[in-house]
């Protein structure tokens, strides 16, 4: 699935679609709002500096930038210097995760 594929998803339907690798429904589930699902689903992905990278982006929508410093470093990634653009830095996530 392309991040695309993962945004169009997101805005139609309901619920990920069958069939999602793990890292494909947590970022579903992230840009869905589906804030807890997500937090929860990063903490168990294989590929652990991806989960940490999900994991701070969704930290840093909650507003606990502390917090999302921290998943930033284990993810080996710096946190953006623009705090408010969420939406570009979920593209950039799902785009180097899944493309």
């Amino acid at each position: 699935m392309t991040t695309a594929d993962l945004a169009r998803s997101v805005a139609t339907d309901s619920q990920p679609p069958a069939g999602l690798t793990d890292t494909e429904r947590c970022l579903w589930l992230a840009k869905a709002g589906k804030w807890h699902e997500a937090h929860d689903l990063c903490q168990e992905l294989g590929d652990q500096r991806a989960g940490a990278w999900i994991h701070a982006w969704l930290h840093r929508e909650e507003g606990d930038f502390g917090n999302a410093g921290y998943w930033y470093a284990r993810a080996g990634k710096s946190a953006p210097a623009n705090r408010a653009d969420l939406a570009a830095e979920w593209e950039q996530i799902a785009s180097a995760l899944l493309d």
